[in-house]
């Protein structure tokens, strides 16, 4: 039963914006309309909504867009961006979108590398963005060693909230600290102490989430077959995540970080061959990563390559000096590259922020990486040969602004089995790799000539990546992989479904027919539903 507040709401938006006649109402009036009659109203709720040619529009649905290829003008935008500030506003809005035929686009933090949480790639069906960004509280546990936090709370927020109840605890999820931690934990959501504690999917304990029907259900009421497939599975088709309750992980108060650059005339190549044989063997405290880019040669005035080797170990500098001695003393590191510091502290320094950089920055939700872009993802699981490697600095010297990065696996990520959350990039996986091709302007010849550099790119590794399939990672979403096409399209999505999850695949879809056999939460790359039962109520295709 709706309060008197929400009544007079009613009835004062009623007065104000007179009902029109059902058919020349938009999808606008009848979307607000809904949420208006169902809604448990006690705030100003026409704040929440802003619809093309509203001056908050175009600020609104850019404001955590990271990937600017996706704002072009070309590209459908969504009719109305739905903000809610409570967890009934966001069943309301499931049912109201559900009862109207328009669907619906979810965005947390708007990381989506083709953008799916915001924009859509055909015109041919209307949609609308529901925006969780007003829904962001934390709470954390010290006694249960958990926190719960809303699906609008960026990871920098979460580290930060954690770090002020406690030195010694943190969560093992994303480097980047903008992520929107309701979409990020769905990908699986992988960090520097993933060697150590696993992803942050891994690490999750429950959640709340709003089912096709608008109910909020938990771990208990969703049942484990849900609640297994929530975490890594992808975000956007099962349901709607509200909250997330994670595991908190010890660390110790002081952990240590180095970022050692090697140019090809330093002996890049063969340092990261080197680098490719202990990956993942090394400590599991230790996550040293490399990040690949064009620089400009020293004293010259042609580019080269450098490999930035980008490291946090849970532990004091000298402890780690020992590591890298015996295991990669290739890399020559040294008492004087090595920086001590907290966790927290940590959080920014990989982050990519100034040195002089507080903390509380991260209650900004500050993205460092915006601009135009197109990624791809490999999963490497023997070592790439020195004329493999000469052959990828050939190609990312025709480039302009090329961006690679050996992300390492190994440690607990070997330890976890493929089956045991949707996510299966796991034991004999050395490293990831996460490609991109970045630039600078909005013209479509632009676009073109950079994203066919990258498929190119792409070809080329084909021999040294993983195979059958060839995997690759769904928080790095690539719409070269496949789509769907229509709205339940199971053969056309294993092009892409047993790329992200191999085997995983056939269970997520036997989910997502149980449990929203409607179909009602789609997207390019969501899970779809089975296609024809026999008579026993068994798919065919499946067996």
């Amino acid at each position: 039963m709706r309060s008197p507040n929400s009544f007079l709401l009613t009835l004062t938006l009623a007065i104000l914006a007179p009902s029109l006649p059902a058919s020349s109402q938009t999808i606008q009036d009848k979307f607000f309309q809904c949420i208006t009659l169902n809604s448990e109203l006690s705030i100003p709720f026409s704040a929440a909504f802003s619809a093309p040619g509203n001056a908050s529009f175009t600020p609104l649905l850019q404001s955590s867009a990271q990937n600017f290829r996706c704002l072009v003008s070309t590209v459908p935008k969504p009719k109305l961006i739905f903000t809610p500030y409570t967890e009934n506003h966001v069943q309301v809005g499931v049912t109201c979108a559900k009862d109207l035929g328009i669907l619906l686009r979810v965005r947390s933090g708007g990381h989506d590398y083709e953008c799916l949480s915001y924009i859509s790639t055909t015109a041919d069906e209307p949609f609308i963005v529901l925006d969780l960004s007003k829904l962001r509280s934390i709470t954390v546990d010290l006694t249960s060693n958990s926190a719960w936090a809303q699906a609008g709370a960026t990871v920098g927020e979460l580290y930060y909230r954690i770090s002020q109840r406690s030195k010694t605890h943190g969560y093992a999820a994303g480097l980047c600290t903008s992520l929107g931690i309701g979409g990020h934990i769905t990908g699986g959501a992988y960090g520097t102490m993933m060697r150590k504690y696993g992803l942050g999917a891994d690490n999750v304990v429950d959640a709340r989430i709003v089912d096709a029907s608008g109910r909020i259900l938990n771990r208990a009421s969703m049942g484990e077959d849900l609640f297994w497939a929530i975490r890594g599975g992808g975000g956007a088709s099962y349901g709607i995540i509200l909250a997330w309750k994670v595991k908190l992980v010890l660390v110790p108060e002081t952990v240590t970080v180095f970022s050692v650059p090697k140019t090809l005339e330093q002996g890049a190549t063969k340092i990261l061959y080197k680098w490719q044989q202990i990956a993942d063997k090394v400590d599991e405290d230790l996550f040293v990563r490399v990040i690949i880019r064009k620089v400009q040669s020293a004293g010259k005035d042609d580019r080269t390559v450098q490999t930035l080797y980008n490291a946090v170990f849970l532990g004091r500098s000298d402890r780690l000096l020992q590591v890298m001695k015996q295991s990669f003393p290739e890399l020559g590191l040294t008492e004087k590259d090595c920086t001590e510091m907290s966790w927290i502290q940590s959080v920014l320094y990989i982050g990519g922020f100034p040195r002089n950089a507080q903390p509380e920055i991260l209650l900004q939700g500050i993205s460092l990486s915006k601009s135009y872009f197109k990624a791809k993802s490999d999963f490497i699981r023997t070592p790439i040969p020195e004329d493999g490697l000469q052959g990828l600095w050939k190609k990312m010297l025709e480039e302009d602004i090329p961006f690679i990065i050996f992300n390492p696996y190994g440690g607990m990520m070997a330890k976890i089995p493929e089956s045991e959350i949707p996510f299966p990039h796991r034991k004999g996986v050395i490293f990831m790799i996460q490609y991109m091709s970045i630039w600078t302007d909005d013209k479509p010849e632009t676009a073109a000539k950079h994203v066919d550099w990258i498929r190119r790119l792409y070809n080329y590794m084909a021999s040294y990546a993983s195979t059958f399939p060839r995997e690759a990672y769904v928080n790095y979403r690539d719409l070269d992989l496949g789509m769907n096409k229509n709205r339940s399209s199971f053969i056309q999505a294993n092009s892409w479904g047993t790329r992200y999850f191999k085997d995983n695949f056939n269970r997520l879809v036997k989910v997502k027919t149980k449990v929203d056999p409607g179909n009602f939460f789609r997207h390019e790359q969501s899970i779809p539903t089975l296609p024809l039962m026999n008579k026993g109520g068994e798919n065919s295709m499946m067996h």
